[in-house]
């Protein structure tokens, strides 16, 4: 892939994934299974919505100019991947959390990956 092709991807990627983020809330209400970790009353959600609406919007300007964001875009990567095996850990340790495995888990995945796969290469000598 082209570097102005993968910059043109990866700034369609950190708004898809911005936009994602900032929908977090509304999956946790459609579809608890896989995307809320508690039932009942619980602090725990609206911090995890507060966090991933921060991160979805901080994406969302990130696409403007990806090469002065990328600690962020890297940052996602990563705590992306230790965030989705913690979870997916979690998952397989407790069966009431197996729909996770189909929802938050893969997602996070999916996302590390293809914000990886996007990132500007380092220039050859």
């Amino acid at each position: 892939m082209s570097d102005p092709s993968r910059l043109k991807w990866l700034r369609i990627a950190l708004v898809v994934l911005g936009v994602l983020c900032l929908a977090l809330y509304p999956l946790m209400r459609v579809w608890p299974s896989g995307w809320a970790w508690h039932e009942g009353y619980s602090d725990y959600p609206m911090m995890i919505v507060g966090i991933y609406a921060t991160l979805g919007v901080f994406l969302i300007r990130a696409a403007r100019d990806p090469f002065a964001n990328l600690s962020l875009i890297w940052f996602t990567v990563w705590s992306s991947v230790v965030h989705g095996g913690i979870m997916a850990v979690q998952a397989l340790s407790h069966a009431e959390h197996m729909g996770h495995l189909w929802g938050d888990v893969p997602a996070l995945f999916i996302a590390a990956i293809v914000l990886a796969v996007l990132m500007p290469r380092p220039a050859k000598v």
